[in-house]
């Protein structure tokens, strides 16, 4: 059964027609990227049934022997970058070619997934005729096959001749080995040497493309206030306790800074009481108190989301300041964290994706849009922002990331594939 939808697909997929705008070398690519499909596919299929959850390091690497293995056939040099075993990471792989020709390309993937062997395992499984199902099989399996499979087709062409181009795959996109300052210092000087980065991070839409992301941030807020009998509370010499200024606090913060676009700031842990201890490693508190015992420590934790790096000192400014304005017999402070930065929009991403556009109304595709930065989270693109220009969501198209339902689009596929092989040939040119 697998194997007869599988021909029917390629039955259906042979024929999807591009414009005459292509010149003969951009139709001979297409004509590869279908002969290739075949094999393309039964990569993905062998990938994604190798569990590699961030923590699972001998998954991932297991992953990166299979890439290593493919872009060794098409003339890259390949080499692991491992990471401090204090990590606990399992590194990540790196595919170079060096040359002079066109724009240098800086190609980003990820070979780790959020599931971890700890979890029920999910194969890879074709559901119907239009869907494929497994871990990983597009956040983000699919966007690195896609990689390889536009590169194949361009070697088998001989168009990557004097042509620089690395293909980073990380090992811990999903949960960074820390500090980042470490994990990502490879990833950031090779970025570097190049001109464009293109993520292949999952697509928001087939005619959206990711010319911003937001960049994720922590915070930490201790609240102090004056233990006493619960019957003084809101008296003068007993004050509010920690509770209420925390409360005060964090509805401030929705007050004053909810309505601003693209920013946002989630408390997700709150834990009060006579007695707190957390462990930030574990992410686990323990409270003790009484309910006529007027709370003396409370603590939460939270993320803090922006689109700029301005917007985000601006919103911790006033954080900051709400944080000072305090109740009666209770103190504050909070502290920030930094992430994940973010990814700005900028004319030269806009001119990238102006590029990619252009490929798909030639393909007889349809135009391509600046997709929503609030609808995206933080990726690894953004760690070389400042320095090229960067386009992402060029991955495959599907549903339910991050969950056990994860599903990818498999009559689309194909379609993005070419006109990753396009965008890329275009910009080497």
């Amino acid at each position: 059964m697998k194997r007869f939808v599988l021909l029917l697909l390629l039955l259906n997929f042979c024929f999807i027609g591009f414009s005459q705008k292509l010149d003969k070398t951009e139709a001979e690519l297409i004509k590869l990227v279908e002969t290739n499909y075949s094999e393309t596919f039964k990569l993905l299929e062998e990938v994604v049934n190798i569990n590699s959850g961030t923590l699972n390091k001998e998954g991932v690497w297991q992953v990166g022997e299979i890439f290593k293995r493919e872009f060794d056939k098409i003339g890259f040099r390949t080499e692991w970058i491992s990471l401090p075993d204090s990590m606990n990471r399992a590194g990540h792989f790196v595919a170079t070619r060096k040359g002079n020709k066109g724009k240098k390309l800086f190609l980003i993937g990820h070979l780790d997934t959020v599931f971890e062997k700890s979890m029920e395992f999910s194969p890879f499984t074709i559901v119907n005729d239009s869907t494929a199902s497994g871990q990983g099989v597009n956040d983000m399996k699919g966007g690195d096959v896609m990689i390889l499979a536009s590169l194949k087709a361009l070697h088998q062409l001989n168009l990557l001749e004097d042509r620089h181009i690395t293909v980073y795959f990380t090992g811990d996109e999903e949960e960074s080995g820390k500090p980042t300052s470490v994990s990502r210092a490879d990833f950031i000087e090779r970025a570097k040497a190049c001109d464009v980065a293109l993520g292949y991070e999952t697509t928001a839409g087939f005619g959206i493309a990711t010319t911003a992301r937001r960049g994720a941030s922590g915070w930490t807020l201790i609240v102090t206030g004056k233990q006493a009998h619960s019957s003084g509370i809101f008296s003068e010499s007993a004050g509010y306790g920690s509770i209420y200024e925390a409360s005060r606090i964090l509805n401030e913060f929705r007050e004053t800074l909810s309505k601003e676009t693209y920013l946002t700031f989630n408390p997700g842990q709150i834990v009060g009481g006579s007695f707190v201890n957390y462990d930030e490693t574990e992410a686990k508190g323990i409270s003790l108190g009484k309910t006529n015992i007027i709370a003396k420590r409370t603590l939460v934790t939270g993320d803090l989301r922006f689109l700029t790096e301005n917007q985000k000192i601006v919103a911790r400014k006033k954080m900051q300041e709400i944080v000072k304005r305090n109740l009666n017999q209770t103190s504050a402070q909070i502290r920030f964290k930094d992430g994940i930065p973010s990814m700005p929009p900028t004319e030269g991403n806009r001119n990238i994706m102006k590029v990619l556009s252009q490929v798909s109304l030639d393909l007889g595709m349809g135009a391509v849009k600046e997709g929503d930065p609030g609808s995206r989270g933080a990726g690894d693109i953004s760690y070389v922002a400042d320095y090229l220009d960067c386009l992402d969501g060029l991955g495959a198209s599907g549903s339910g990331a991050h969950t056990p339902t994860e599903t990818m689009n498999i009559k689309e596929y194909p379609k993005l594939i070419k006109r990753s092989t396009l965008l890329i040939y275009r910009l080497l040119k």
